[in-house]
C-alpha cells in the first residue's frame, strides 16, 4: 500500500510503498479514503524538538481520518463491512484508575495513532474495534476525516455553559474557528475571535458569525465597547499557544470568569497568578476528546445543522502531499484534506 512515512530524522515525509496491515481479533482495517493534516502533521514534517522528542522513526504518520472496514477481527462484533467510519486515534490503556472509571480520555498510558503507532496516511488503517466511530449518511468523508479536530474544538468549547455568554477565543487557527462555530451553534451571546493573521480571521467571518479582531490594530477594550458589553468576557477559549494571548485573555475576563486552555505555549511561559487569583478565575486544561461524549456530542450538533465546511480551504489528492503541508505551513490555510482513493 501507499503510506507517507517518517522515514529519516530529518525535515519532511515521503511516500514509500508499506505492507497492508494484519489485524488482530479485536481490530478492524479501514481503507482509507480521506485524511486531514493537522499542525502535530506540520511538527513532525518540520521535524522540531516536541516531534524528535516523541515520534519513533520510521513511522507512518497521520491520525485525522474518514474511510470504511474492510476486515472484522474475528471477536468483533456491532460493526460490519462497507460500514463508513472515522476513529479515536488515541489508543488507551485499561489498567489506570482513570481508564477503569470510564474516563477515558484521561488515561495515561494512553498512545497516539500517527505519532506514536502506525497512522492513517496510508491506504489502509488497523484501528482497534473500540476506536471506531461509525458515520451516519449526513456526514461525508471530508468532514469525517476532520471529526478529530473538530473534536477538540467541541471539547474546549463544551468545558463551560456557554449558552447567553460572552465567549473570546484566541487564536484563529482552524480548531479555534471550528470552537467559534460550536459556541454560536449552542447559544452564545458575542463570539470574539483574536488573532494577528489576517487571512486566518477573514476565515473565521466566512466559517461563522463571530466577530473577528486583529489585535495588532485594534483593541479589545473598544471591542466591549461597540458589542456593548457591561463588563467583560464570560468565558475565554485560548487556542493560539501564545502567551501574551492569555494575558489580554485574562485582563479582558469578568470576575469568576473561565477559562479552557487548548493551546501549548512553547517551553514555560511566565504567569501573573495574581490576576488569576485575584479575580477568581478558573482554568481548565483540555487534551483531545472525551472519549465519547464528544463524538457523540459533535455528530449530533452536524446532524442538526452545525456547519464547519468551510474551515477546509485546500483538497489534494495524496500524491500532490507535499503542496498540502506547503499550504499548512504557510499559515495562511483552514484545513487541508488529502483525498486518497
Amino acid at each position: 500500500m501507499k503510506a507517507l512515512v517518517k522515514a529519516e530524522a530529518a525535515e519532511g515525509l515521503w511516500m514509500q510503498s508499506a505492507p497492508v496491515p494484519e489485524i488482530g481479533p479485536d481490530d478492524v482495517l479501514i481503507r482509507i479514503n480521506k485524511t486531514g493534516i493537522c499542525g502535530t502533521d506540520v511538527h513532525i514534517w518540520n521535524w522540531d524538538d516536541w516531534a524528535q522528542r516523541t515520534v519513533p522513526v520510521p513511522l507512518i504518520t497521520g491520525h485525522e481520518f474518514a474511510g470504511e472496514i474492510v476486515e472484522l477481527g474475528r471477536n468483533v462484533d456491532g460493526l460490519e463491512l462497507g460500514q463508513r467510519c472515522s476513529g479515536e486515534g488515541h489508543l488507551i490503556g485499561k489498567k489506570s484508575r482513570q481508564s477503569r472509571a470510564g474516563k477515558f480520555h484521561l488515561d495515561p498510558a494512553t498512545r497516539g495513532i500517527g505519532v506514536n503507532e502506525q497512522g492513517a496516511f496510508a491506504e489502509y488503517l488497523r484501528l482497534p474495534a473500540f476506536n471506531v466511530v461509525p458515520l451516519p449518511d449526513a456526514i461525508d468523508d471530508e468532514i469525517g476525516a476532520i471529526l478529530d479536530p473538530l473534536g477538540n474544538a467541541v471539547h474546549t468549547a463544551l468545558s463551560f455553559d456557554l449558552v447567553g455568554e460572552d465567549v473570546l477565543i484566541t487564536g484563529a487557527g482552524p480548531i479555534g474557528i471550528m470552537a467559534a462555530a460550536v459556541a454560536r451553534h449552542v447559544g452564545a451571546r458575542h463570539v470574539v475571535i483574536t488573532d494577528v493573521n489576517q487571512s486566518r480571521l477573514d476565515l473565521a467571518a466566512q466559517v461563522t458569525d463571530v466577530t473577528p479582531v486583529n489585535v495588532t490594530t485594534e483593541d479589545l477594550n473598544d471591542v466591549k465597547t461597540r458589542l456593548r458589553m457591561k463588563e467583560g468576557f464570560d468565558v475565554g477559549l485560548e487556542m493560539s499557544g501564545s502567551q501574551q494571548a492569555l494575558d489580554q485573555m485574562v485582563e479582558a475576563l469578568v470576575m469568576g470568569g473561565r477559562i479552557a486552555l487548548l493551546g501549548i505555549p512553547p517551553g514555560k511561559s511566565p504567569v501573573d497568578w495574581s490576576r488569576i487569583v485575584f479575580k477568581a478565575i478558573t482554568l481548565k486544561g483540555v487534551y483531545g476528546r472525551e472519549i465519547f461524549e464528544t463524538w457523540y456530542k459533535m455528530i449530533a450538533m452536524l446532524e442538526n445543522g452545525l456547519d464547519v465546511r468551510r474551515v477546509i480551504t485546500h483538497r489534494f489528492g495524496v500524491d500532490d502531499f507535499a503542496e498540502g503541508f506547503a499550504a499548512m505551513r504557510a499559515g495562511t490555510s483552514g484545513k487541508v484534506v488529502l483525498n486518497w482513493r
